[in-house]
């Protein structure tokens, strides 16, 4: 497993245990983007140690490399100065130290594509983190508005709920109740208790009020003609409790107008009773 597998590995147990137990989702965005800059930061370091690594191999394939071209030289002077035994053994030594140099070039070219590919892999991840930085506030956003949603939701199923509208008709009618028991206990306070004597002045002052009307009455028909001059009575003393008679001519109770437009209405059906006859 390659030095990334292992990352992403690491990267994606750590996630999955945060979304598990999760409760913040800010907390948990927040904590999964620290834990991707650390592993990101050990990335570095492993990437870091394998670029070391390539450029020691290059400098052991170079050191090999100029050995041989050493030896070369040495053969040549021994050419030169009558020792073929040791021009012999100067290209065997030169041979050796290409065939090294070559051998650690290989790898070297080998370990320089993979560090490449480390370095655009590390470069890949640490755009990726800040893809999730720029990702985080609209994660967020969309999580508050599914949570929104989801009050709403829950509001709208216990409005649609009848326990809460029946007891709310419950308590109005409750107190409708009440009310009407405190108007009827004012009623009863009002007739049965207070100064007796004044509850009596009361009643006489309503009788005075009746008979006032009386003479009123009295005093119409008389400039209107239909009673001679001096022949209407004034209203004798009513007794305790005796009811005053009707005034002449004046309408039954039970027929008296009990409002304004009642009033209004009746006098103009006599006008046109008036008129018929």
């Amino acid at each position: 497993m390659g030095l990334f597998d292992r990352l992403s590995t690491l990267i994606k147990s750590n996630i999955n245990d945060l979304i598990s137990s999760a409760e913040d989702p800010e907390k948990m965005l927040t904590q999964i983007i620290v834990d991707m800059r650390n592993q990101l930061a050990k990335a570095k370091q492993q990437v870091a140690a394998a670029i070391a690594d390539e450029k020691r191999l290059r400098d052991q394939a170079d050191s090999e490399f100029k050995l041989a071209d050493d030896w070369e030289k040495r053969a040549m002077l021994a050419v030169q100065q009558g020792r073929d035994d040791l021009a012999t053994q100067a290209l065997l030594r030169q041979q050796e130290h290409l065939e090294h140099a070559q051998t650690l070039a290989m790898t070297w070219e080998t370990h320089r594509n993979e560090t490449e590919a480390l370095k655009q892999s590390l470069r890949d991840l640490n755009d990726k983190i800040e893809e999730a930085k720029r990702k985080k506030n609209l994660l967020l956003a969309r999580q508050r508005r599914a949570e929104a949603q989801q009050r709403i939701s829950q509001t709208m199923s216990g409005l649609s709920e009848n326990s809460a509208f029946e007891a709310f008709n419950r308590m109005e009618e409750k107190i409708t109740s009440n009310e009407r028991q405190l108007a009827a206990a004012r009623e009863i306070d009002a007739e049965f208790t207070g100064d007796k004597l004044t509850s009596e002045f009361r009643q006489l002052e309503k009788r005075a009020g009746g008979a006032s009307a009386d003479l009123q009455l009295a005093a119409l028909k008389e400039r209107m003609g239909m009673l001679s001059a001096g022949s209407s009575a004034p209203p004798r003393q009513l007794a305790a409790g005796e009811e005053a008679a009707p005034a002449k001519g004046a309408l039954p109770s039970a027929t008296k107008p009990t409002g304004e437009s009642d009033l209004i209405a009746e006098i103009e059906g006599l006008r046109g009773t008036g008129s018929g006859s």
